[in-house]
């Protein structure tokens, strides 16, 4: 059973994931930084963009089912600075994921 420790950070993740994803008013506002918080921006985004991908679609089936409007990919920046940052972050992600299943091996 979780304890409330454990089911704290799993209610919480949609609102975190939420926070700054792509076409959102705090999005719009990094993308209008310099090179680095776009960068960044465009790493966030490339992390997240599994989970975009799955709120897009139930948005897509489900129109009103979800508070949010998302968007993989941010319409307001388009340039190299960006797609570099995003790839990064479509790279990483698994990476991160297969790292941790590493660890996690059985000693018999």
């Amino acid at each position: 059973m979780l304890n409330a420790q454990k089911l704290a950070p799993l209610a919480l993740a949609p609102f975190l994931l939420a926070g700054c994803i792509a076409g959102s008013e705090e999005s719009h506002r990094a993308a209008g930084g310099g090179l680095i918080s776009v960068l960044l921006l465009g790493v966030w985004h490339g992390l997240i963009a599994p989970f975009t991908l799955i709120g897009e679609v139930i948005n897509l089936l489900a129109p009103h089912l979800l508070p949010w409007t998302f968007h993989l990919y941010e319409t307001q920046q388009s340039g190299a600075i960006y797609d570099i940052g995003f790839f990064v972050g479509l790279l990483i992600g698994p990476s991160i994921l297969w790292s941790g299943a590493s660890r996690r091996r059985v000693i018999a």
